[in-house]
């Protein structure tokens, strides 16, 4: 099926080949060139051709140009009925992660405002999806019914704000079943009682699984979660329910706050956001090996896109790197990381998505992709290269040294203060900063 697709600033015509593509043997993507497109029943590659030789249409440009992006401006009240009609309704439009939600009554919302000094007018977020071009904006007041239909609370509300305003998808519109992560930094974690401790990501905790909610929700909202429309993951990825969503345990940690690193202050309060497609969890360490030779086995099965990782240590685990193995900073292990865990060249090469992806950056010259692309297919390569790419948080209970070893690669963090209600950080004396109470009764 031949469509068009904004490129830059250039309508890009694609032809749709049947699937799947990844995995597939050459063999088998030749037929799919050489064979009929499955909806249109002509060759793929007489619609290639074409598409490429033929001028574009003046209607699909016109489409295409920006001044026709889709603005999403519905607001829809719905009209007094059934709890059960009522949540029916919303799972119909897609406005629901497919599990029941808390409706945003009035009041409902109004008490959620009362978490933030911004006016209930005020843009928080303008997101894009690519696939239809439409371009959802919420304002405070939009976000306060999504926080509402999520569970949370006013205390809640600045995270959520925060989440919004990095412009951020929970769900991604691809073949592959991308997961995404939430990481609060700063005074807040302690104020509304952010998990960073046992059980971090599992869900025990209030706080940790409404926030995740809350942003898997806004990317519903918006259009993201449309099957064969804008996502398209053959699978999916559970972890999208609350997107893993915990604090650092800056506590317990020995090593600089994640949110520091990045240029904040420490008293700032922060959320960072991550997404990624693999997630290995750790065993225990062997009595032979090191705790830096366990993750660079891990690291080592892998195969990295451009140096991305993100390691989640308990913090025992970064105190016996640090006091036992040498490394004064998370910085230190990234650069052994990057200089030890090595693949060969042939098995790196070999991968879809790295082929897919970096090849292309091989053929152009660029290093070190071009002498990895010209090495002996057994040539051992550093493909965690570049170590201000490879992400440490630290995140759990103390209860075993364990960790989790990602792709995630880093997208943003956003300030959550600028969203807190209107007594000020500064004013705090009892460390509540302005917060109301949580919640105990969602039926009032």
């Amino acid at each position: 099926m031949t469509d068009v697709m904004k490129n830059a600033s250039m309508p890009l015509p694609f032809v749709f080949t049947p699937h799947p593509v990844v995995g597939m043997a050459p063999e088998t993507l030749d037929r799919y060139i050489t064979g009929n497109d499955p909806d249109t029943h002509k060759p793929v590659i007489d619609e290639i051709i074409e598409a490429l030789t033929k001028p574009i249409a003046k209607e699909a440009i016109d489409l295409y140009s920006s001044d026709n992006v889709k603005i999403n401006t519905e607001r829809v009240v719905l009209q007094p009925d059934t709890e059960e009609n009522l949540q029916s309704e919303f799972y119909k439009r897609g406005w629901t992660d497919g599990l029941p939600i808390i409706l945003p009554t009035e009041e409902r919302v109004n008490r959620m405002l009362s978490g933030t000094a911004a006016s209930p007018d005020k843009l928080v977020s303008e997101v894009m999806q690519p696939e239809t071009k439409e371009v959802t904006r919420n304002t405070v007041a939009d976000i306060a019914v999504i926080a509402v239909m999520a569970g949370a609370g006013p205390e809640h509300f600045p995270v959520i704000l925060a989440l919004a305003a990095t412009n951020q998808s929970a769900l991604t519109p691809s073949t592959t079943p991308f997961a995404a992560m939430i990481l609060v930094n700063g005074p807040i974690r302690n104020e509304i009682g952010i998990n960073a401790g046992i059980g971090a990501y599992s869900p025990l905790n209030k706080a940790n699984s409404v926030i995740g909610r809350a942003w898997t929700l806004m990317s519903a909202c918006a259009g993201f979660n449309k099957p064969e429309r804008t996502f398209w993951s053959a699978q999916g990825n559970n972890l999208t329910y609350n997107s893993m969503c915990a604090a650092e345990n800056e506590e317990k940690s020995v090593w600089t706050p994640f949110h520091v690193q990045k240029g904040f202050r420490a008293e700032e309060s922060v959320v960072s956001v991550f997404r990624g497609w693999n997630m290995l969890n750790s065993l225990h360490c062997a009595a032979s090996r090191t705790v830096g030779e366990e993750i660079d086995l891990q690291l080592s099965v892998i195969p990295a896109l451009n140096s991305n990782a993100t390691i989640i240590m308990d913090p025992s685990v970064a105190k016996n790197l640090k006091e036992n193995e040498g490394f004064q900073t998370k910085q230190d292990f990234c650069r052994w990381l990057s200089t030890n865990v090595k693949i060969p060249a042939g098995r790196y090469w070999r991968t879809d998505y790295i082929d897919m992806l970096v090849a292309s950056q091989a053929d152009q010259g660029v290093e070190p992709y071009a002498s990895w692309k010209k090495a002996p297919e057994d040539e051992m390569i550093p493909h965690y290269h570049n170590p201000d790419n490879i992400n440490i948080i630290i995140v759990g209970g103390e209860t075993s040294p364990l960790w989790k070893t990602s792709d995630y690669r880093y997208i943003t963090s956003a300030s959550i203060d600028q969203w807190r209600p209107a007594k000020s950080v500064d004013q705090c004396q009892d460390g509540s900063c302005g917060l109301p109470d949580a919640p105990t009764d969602y039926d009032k």
